[in-house]
């Protein structure tokens, strides 16, 4: 089953936020670093992912690459 891939970008606040399949409840689990897991409150499967400070982070990448389901490192 493909599941619809959802993509929020809040320029103001430099907040990009990317779920997984249809909406349901549940909470952000803090990774550190700016970096959130959205957890599932039923099923407790990660739903996708948050980052903070996103345009900061990336203004000097041309291109970002993760594989899905995400598993994100983040080097500074």
């Amino acid at each position: 089953m493909k599941e619809k891939v959802n993509i929020y970008y809040d320029e103001e606040g430099d907040f990009l936020e990317v779920t997984m399949g249809k909406p349901t409840r549940g909470y952000f689990k803090n990774l550190g670093n700016g970096i959130f897991e959205r957890i599932d409150e039923k099923t407790n499967k990660i739903k996708g992912f948050a980052i903070h400070s996103f345009k900061k982070r990336t203004e000097n990448k041309k291109e970002i690459k993760f594989s899905l389901p995400v598993k994100m490192q983040l080097s500074q």
